[in-house]
Order: C-alpha cells, then sequence, then structure tokens
C-alpha cells in the first residue's frame, strides 16, 4: 500500500486550477529551449535572451507551485519530497515535465467497476503525445551536447530526431549514437522515461479490452458461451 497521504480538498482544487498554467507553461518551457539550441546561431542574441526570460519564468512557475502544494499537504518537507519523488525531478528537471503523465495513468490503473472509453483513450492519447514531447526535449539535449563534440555522429538536429526515435521504439540500429556523458546520460533517461510512457499507452488499452470482455462475459446468460452447441 503507498503511503502518499490523501490529499485535502484545497489541494485537490489548487492542481484542478493549475493544470491548466502548467500544462502551458511547460510548453512555454519546452519552446524557449528549443529557440535557444535550435536558433542559436540565426537569431540575434536579444532574442534569445527573451527564450531565457520566458524559460525561467515557466520554471518559476512551476517551484511556486510545487511549494503551494507542499503548503496545503499539511505534511513535513522531508515526506513530502518522499512520497512525490516524481514531481521533485521534474522540478530539478523541467524538461522532463511530459513524464507527468505516468501518474494519470497511474490513477486510472486504481479505478474499478464499468470500463470508460473516454477515459482510456484519454490516457493513451495522454501517454503518446508525452512519449512524444519527451521525445522531442531529449533529441533537442543530445543535439545540443553533440553537435560540437569530437567524434560526434549526430551532426544535426535530424540525426537526434532520428536517434530518438530509435531509442524510444527500443530498435538501436547504433548508426548514430552519443559520445558526450550528457548525451549519454540523456539516452539513459529517454530509454527509461520511453519505455514507461508506452508501456502506459499497451497497458490501459489491454486492461480496457480485459474489462470489456468480463462485462461482457457477465451479461451472457448461464450455460450461452461461444462455440456451445
Amino acid at each position: 500500500m503507498s503511503d502518499r497521504p490523501p490529499k485535502p480538498p484545497r489541494q485537490e482544487r489548487w492542481d484542478r486550477r493549475m493544470e491548466i498554467p502548467l500544462a502551458v507553461a511547460s510548453l512555454a518551457f519546452l519552446t524557449g529551449y528549443a529557440v535557444r539550441v535550435l536558433a542559436r546561431h540565426h537569431l540575434p542574441q536579444a532574442w534569445l535572451d527573451a527564450c531565457l526570460a520566458v524559460m525561467v519564468a515557466a520554471w518559476a512557475m512551476f517551484v511556486v507551485d510545487y511549494a503551494v502544494r507542499l503548503r496545503l499537504s499539511g505534511t513535513g518537507p522531508l515526506r513530502f519530497v518522499r512520497t512525490h519523488v516524481l514531481d521533485t525531478v521534474v522540478l530539478l528537471l523541467p524538461l522532463l515535465r511530459p513524464v507527468r503523465m505516468v501518474s494519470l495513468y497511474d490513477r486510472v490503473q486504481r479505478r474499478h467497476g464499468t470500463p470508460r472509453l473516454s477515459l482510456y483513450v484519454r490516457v493513451m492519447v495522454y501517454a503518446g503525445l508525452s512519449t512524444a514531447l519527451l521525445g522531442f526535449a531529449g533529441a533537442l539535449t543530445v543535439y545540443r551536447h553533440e553537435v560540437d563534440a569530437p567524434g560526434a555522429t549526430i551532426r544535426t538536429f535530424g540525426d537526434a530526431v532520428w536517434w530518438t526515435c530509435a531509442t524510444l521504439a527500443t530498435v538501436g540500429y547504433g548508426d548514430v549514437a552519443p559520445v558526450t556523458p550528457i548525451g549519454r546520460l540523456t539516452a539513459v533517461g529517454v530509454m527509461a522515461c520511453g519505455l514507461a510512457l508506452l508501456g502506459a499507452v499497451t497497458g490501459s488499452f489491454s486492461s480496457w479490452l480485459i474489462q470489456a470482455f468480463t462485462r461482457e462475459d457477465e451479461k451472457r446468460p448461464p450455460g450461452d458461451s461461444p462455440g456451445a452447441s
């Protein structure tokens, strides 16, 4: 059984209220980071500084949200960090914010009773979108650190995207691979998070199928089984 305490009503309301603003802030952070990586040689320094300001403002929103939820939780800081490890990691590494979609999948897995297609479809869509965003963030990070590295095989952003797709799909062709410590550390994160998010998609779909077939069997009259004469 999880040792995470139940959320107080005020924290629940805060989480619902901040869902959209945090999603917008996450996209703003990722966009600013992408512009700084891909257009660093093509834009004036003032534009790059503006992108950095957007990233700092978005991260400040993440910090405020984390602090407010800590306050509303009514628990001590150490216990909050221990029971919100994923949130803490995402706060320190904002490019990993798409991984928070895994928590939505966990909530769906705890539901019982009649399967709701719309809910499961939402989880699969959210997890798929999170995988795409995570892959994009991973490609940006690898490209930034690999493009000027001696002996690197990832020389363009297209190479980074190709490598990310192969890594997320667990294919691993090996034609391009990171050589820098940051690039290899990013590779480990992309592998782990990609497997978790893709597993959320297949797991949700399988769970819905199992529950749907179970309901169908329960509705069938006794003795009326497929193949019965």
